[in-house]
């Protein structure tokens, strides 16, 4: 019963977050300043990128390792396939980045508001994902408490993070013309999908154990694919880009000194 109360405890927080920045809309009716959106998007993206290495390819790696495998060739194989979901989902799926007018995906006549719907529900998916495989591989490894606080160290960054994540899909939307209700329900939505495959990853780690190296390593291939097709990018649409870069940095740090000292 342990095991269950943390992993649901650790994809409400990174849910409820999201939906705590949503709620910036009952407070702001202008979307954030272009100098908060480039701090944003360079903090979410440093803390993806530690977490994509200290959360998921070192304990993949490892877990490998103890079941007797090259530790690097599930890590390098689960990355790429990661990689190629998200490739694979970004050209199927029409979405709306929500600091550009840039649609890709299939081609789609859907408002601009459920483009940017789609655009951060694909972006949530891997983060999903990564928080559930990592308390997952705590539980399935007899509890280690390390393990435990390095799954929590995760969440707590990822949550960090999608609190302005969520203020940035409410605001524009609220700035367009929707009510404030269904703003902050549409930023609360984007989140969901998050819990979601988290509790879908967590079953299936639990039915197929001996692929837990090539999941995790499959998540972090899947969140890094985000992190350089979207987030950096979008982090130096203006020409000073000191703001998106020293945000990075800040993210990645942050994250990583959490997953040291809890872990």
């Amino acid at each position: 019963m342990e095991p269950l109360l943390l992993i649901s405890g650790g994809l409400a927080f990174i849910f409820l977050m999201t939906c705590m920045g949503s709620a910036t809309v009952f407070f702001f009716r202008k979307a954030a300043p272009d100098k908060f959106r480039q701090i944003f998007l360079g903090f979410a993206a440093g803390v993806m990128i530690a977490a994509s290495i200290w959360s998921l390819l070192i304990p993949a790696i490892e877990a490998a390792e103890q079941r007797g495998q090259i530790g690097w060739i599930p890590a390098v194989c689960g990355f790429m396939l990661g990689v190629l979901f998200l490739l694979v989902l970004d050209n199927l799926i029409p979405h709306l980045h929500p600091f550009t007018d840039t649609r890709e995906g299939a081609p789609s006549s859907s408002k601009r508001s459920t483009l940017l719907m789609f655009a951060v529900t694909l972006h949530n998916i891997p983060e999903g994902m990564a928080v559930g495989l990592s308390f997952a591989l705590a539980a399935q490894s007899g509890g280690d408490p390390v393990l435990y606080a390095s799954a929590t160290a995760l969440a707590l960054g990822i949550g960090i993070q999608n609190f302005p994540e969520g203020a940035a899909i409410s605001l524009p939307l609220r700035q367009e013309g929707a009510s404030t209700v269904k703003a902050f329900g549409m930023g609360c939505l984007s989140g969901l999908v998050e819990p979601v495959f988290g509790f879908l990853t967590v079953l299936l780690a639990a039915w197929i154990v001996p692929v837990m190296p090539w999941l995790l390593s499959f998540a972090a291939g899947a969140m890094m694919y985000v992190v350089i097709e979207e987030l950096i990018p979008e982090a130096h649409l203006s020409e000073h880009t000191h703001a998106g870069t020293l945000s990075v940095m800040a993210g990645f740090l942050l994250m990583m000194v959490l997953d040291v000292a809890l872990g």
